[in-house]
């Protein structure tokens, strides 16, 4: 675990959001990169589960609900890699302010949820680069649920539903979010994750994440425009 606990030598500048969908991370996300390309940053956005290398296999295994919370943490750390690879660390060495909607810390959240050991759901990620900046959205499973609700169903592994929980897609949700949500909090201590009330106004949220960027960009260096 040592990549993840020390900082990164890149030019470049890490920053991830985390937290359970309806969190509004990745509206938050959106708009900060927005916000820096308006400024003159140059920016690159990756999400989880995006590599093309393992997205459609990952996409059709949780069509056909056919996926053990150990592939289905295998699957998503061959992702990462994939992403990290590709993505994440050559913008990084080229100086780039890299913005990733979910990163190692969603597996650490969501397969230990699903029963995985994190321990070794930790090993498989070691190779992983320390972010910069780590933001964590809490919000109750209660509020989140009612978020996705006001437009679609849950999803079936969003809900927990291949863990058997209860019939009830609904309650499996707050079930399994519940496990979620309380092993991110784990984490804030753990990794240093900054965490924000997923319940405040979406200015007030985004002000405060353009403010402590704008102070992690200076510490490295970099000139910025911190008009906000």
């Amino acid at each position: 675990m040592a990549k993840l606990t020390e900082k990164h030598n890149y030019q470049g500048t890490l920053v991830c959001v985390e937290g359970i969908d309806g969190s509004g991370k990745s509206t938050q996300l959106e708009l900060l990169r927005d916000w820096l390309k308006l400024i003159g940053q140059d920016v690159i956005f990756t999400e989880w589960n995006s590599s093309e290398l393992i997205s459609q296999t990952t996409k059709l295994a949780k069509k056909k609900n056919m996926l053990s919370p150990r592939t289905f943490s295998l699957l998503h750390a061959v992702d990462f890699a994939d992403r990290l690879k590709q993505v994440i660390a050559p913008a990084l060495k080229a100086g780039f302010i890299v913005l990733a909607d979910r990163y190692a810390y969603t597996a650490f959240a969501r397969d230990v949820a699903r029963g995985v050991d994190p321990n070794w759901v930790r090993e498989v990620y070691s190779f992983a680069i320390k972010p910069d900046l780590a933001i964590y959205f809490d919000i109750e499973p209660k509020e989140a649920m009612a978020r996705i609700c006001a437009n679609r169903a849950p999803k079936f592994y969003e809900a927990g539903m291949d863990l058997k929980l209860s019939n009830d897609p609904y309650e499996s949700y707050m079930i399994f979010q519940g496990r979620v949500t309380k092993e991110y909090k784990k984490m804030v201590k753990e990794f240093g994750l900054v965490r924000l009330d997923a319940m405040d106004s979406i200015h007030s949220k985004q002000v405060e994440i353009r403010q402590m960027l704008i102070d992690v960009l200076k510490s490295k260096g970099v000139n910025i425009d911190d008009t906000i």
